[in-house]
């Protein structure tokens, strides 16, 4: 499947998840120098490959048609900062809700760590702007997902269906967050809490097979 067909096809889940809402959200992938990307002003469950653009690394229009995202440039920023392959933005109803109340998501659950850890809330900018790229490029630094205040939600990989798999987990953790909430206080896990549960994936352990 080409980079622009997997666009349609996690644009399309990403819609029926409710990750996005209207025109709201974009999605890239990258082939070496090649950045295949939603465009701007069309719904996500709506895209069809050649609908989607391809920009070079400084965002210069490669293929198609259509303008790509408004968001080009923070997607650009994150890929020249890490090395990605993937970019998620959404503005999932949880994520957004922690993005608009706190400067970090706290690790209430250990798969916090497939994340990151903790993880961080970009200072809010205008979306579109050099200033929104940098402050989620350092929300970033050694995570898979940030939090962009009043706004939403950002993840990376390897592949889009890895990045696409960060922002599904990324909206449970802050569902699990904000629904604690609601119930009392949530439990934050501790630096050795979570140091153990690294141990344990590190050292997993064995079952001797039942003698014949």
């Amino acid at each position: 499947m080409s980079l622009r067909e997997q666009l349609c096809e996690y644009g399309r889940r990403a819609a029926e998840l409710g990750l996005v809402i209207g025109t709201s959200g974009n999605l890239s992938a990258r082939d070496g120098d090649r950045i295949a990307v939603t465009p701007s002003g069309v719904a996500l469950d709506r895209l069809s490959p050649e609908m989607c653009p391809v920009v070079d690394l400084d965002g210069h229009l490669l293929e198609g048609d259509l303008q790509p995202s408004s968001e080009t440039p923070m997607h650009l920023a994150v890929y020249q900062a890490t090395g990605t392959q993937a970019v998620v933005h959404t503005h999932s109803v949880f994520g957004t809700v922690v993005a608009t109340t706190m400067t970090e998501l706290p690790p209430v659950h250990y798969n916090a760590l497939l994340l990151g850890g903790v993880i961080k809330v970009a200072t809010y900018a205008t979306y579109g702007t050099p200033e929104l790229a940098a402050n989620v490029r350092a929300a970033l630094e050694g995570k898979q997902a940030a939090l962009m205040a009043n706004h939403g939600g950002v993840t990376i990989g390897e592949t889009l269906e890895q990045a696409f798999e960060a922002t599904r987990l990324l909206e449970w953790l802050c569902e699990v967050y904000v629904r604690g909430l609601g119930v009392g206080r949530p439990t934050i896990l501790t630096d050795e809490q979570l140091g153990a549960v690294l141990e344990r994936a590190l050292n997993p352990p064995r079952f001797p097979r039942r003698p014949s």
